[in-house]
């Protein structure tokens, strides 16, 4: 079993930064061998995949509605993956969670559904 918890959310104004952190635990501590994710659910919205990350390369995926402006790293050192940030707008707001894909599966998903492990998740607010 996996856990994640994230933490790192807030509230911050249009055009704002935030880093959110997720750190992983369980049978394994080796990052590279799951596929990593993040989600997030807007108030009224489906879930939707942000960013994720592929175990096999190590080849990032994101949603079109955030390229240029959040990036996804992870530090396997530590068990932590990170989601910064940048340019924050409005429709951004939402619970973003962390979620591990299983390492049977070669590469990531922005799908929800294809993910194994969540965590909490953490809110991030923006303002206008």
């Amino acid at each position: 079993q996996l856990q994640l918890v994230e933490s790192g959310g807030g509230s911050v104004q249009s055009g704002g930064s935030l880093r959110l952190s997720c750190v992983a635990s369980g049978f394994t501590m080796n990052l590279n061998l799951h596929n990593f994710g993040w989600f997030r659910q807007a108030p009224g919205k489906e879930r939707e995949g942000v960013a994720c990350v592929s175990r096999n390369d190590g080849a990032s995926y994101y949603a079109e509605s955030v390229k240029g402006r959040f990036t996804l790293s992870r530090d396997n050192a530590k068990n932590v993956v990170y989601l910064q940030m940048n340019s924050l707008k409005p429709e951004d707001t939402g619970v973003y969670y962390c979620a591990a894909r299983s390492f049977l599966f070669s590469e990531c998903s922005l799908q929800p559904e294809a993910s194994d492990f969540w965590g909490q998740g953490t809110q991030v607010t923006v303002s206008s």
